[in-house]
């Protein structure tokens, strides 16, 4: 598959500080791509070198194949930003704010206009088309952001932060709206400090930590590194506990409390269906059964944690 962000060996150094050390990371074409990281990690560096607010110490950064150095503006023509940080013109309404942007990418003044009403309609804002952008509520103006990220009708679409500080009911309808533009074809490359998004949304995520790629991997993969909880709830309390560890090297833990039983282990849900075999060969009963699985977001503190260990090591060195 095409690369829709190819990076090898990026660096970006702000004196002794190296905020990006050998990045190398590519971004398949049409996917939804996750970028988690704690803050400090790098992640604003790397987006603000692919739009070109930032040029890089060393290595190489494409986007559909143009050098975000070299080619500067056949790259930036194919993002769309909407930024964490809302970097507005706030004297004009937001119709002509949306105008202005397109006309800066060549988009002639008619055609601007009809994109504008449409970006406007499609994050549902166009009743707002004529109010500027500081008498927006909070998530008008996170919509806005969008549609300003999506007025040059973009390939590769990047959201910092696109749900931070709105309410429940409107970051499930921002992400029905990013859902939609993956499925015609956009590329999304997401940063969000809420992993229940990236493990909902994306298809890969790569975790960055103190400027380094650290990991790439699907959410579903990652999350069977951790540990589940098998919890079966017995009729009557067992004797004893029952030793499955003994059996079962994907099994971390077996802990009983009456006829509570809970089982710790890797691949929970591949390790239940033995579990329950061998409760029933002791002539258990078992009245419930439930598996609750490691979430992305307790894979990240445990990667990232350790991180900063490797981090400190380094320093102690």
């Amino acid at each position: 598959m095409a690369s829709a962000i190819e990076i090898r060996d990026l660096t970006k150094s702000y004196g002794d500080v190296r905020a990006l050390d050998g990045v190398d990371l590519d971004v398949p074409e049409g996917s939804f791509f996750g970028l988690l990281g704690p803050n400090g990690a790098g992640k604003t560096t790397f987006i603000n070198i692919l739009v070109g607010l930032v040029r890089k110490t060393g290595g190489k950064a494409s986007v559909f194949g143009y050098d975000v150095e070299d080619d500067y503006r056949e790259a930036r023509d194919r993002i769309g930003l909407a930024p964490q940080e809302f970097n507005v013109d706030r004297f004009f309404p937001i119709r002509e704010v949306l105008e202005h942007k397109a006309g800066y990418h060549g988009i002639p003044h008619d055609e601007a206009r009809e994109r504008a009403d449409e970006v406007l309609k499609r994050v549902g804002i166009y009743d707002k088309r004529d109010t500027r952008f500081d008498w927006l509520s909070g998530g008008m103006k996170r919509r806005f952001m969008l549609a300003r990220a999506l007025i040059t009708d973009p390939d590769l679409l990047i959201l910092d932060e696109p749900t931070a500080g709105v309410d429940v009911q409107l970051r499930h309808e921002l992400w029905e709206t990013i859902v939609d533009l993956n499925d015609s074809g956009t590329t999304i490359l997401l940063t969000t400090h809420y992993i229940e998004e990236a493990e909902r949304l994306c298809d890969e995520v790569a975790i960055l930590d103190s400027g380094s790629v650290i990991e790439v991997a699907s959410p579903e993969e990652l999350m069977d590194r951790g540990t589940d909880d098998i919890v079966v709830q017995l009729r009557d309390p067992p004797t004893a506990v029952p030793d499955f560890a003994a059996d079962d090297d994907r099994v971390d833990a077996v802990e009983l409390d009456g006829a509570r039983l809970v089982v710790t282990a890797q691949q929970g849900g591949l390790v239940a269906p033995d579990v329950v075999q061998a409760l029933d060969r002791q002539g258990h009963e078992i009245v419930d059964l439930e598996i609750s699985r490691t979430s992305l977001e307790e894979v990240f503190v445990e990667m990232t944690r350790q991180g900063e260990g490797r981090a400190t090591a380094e320093v102690e060195q």
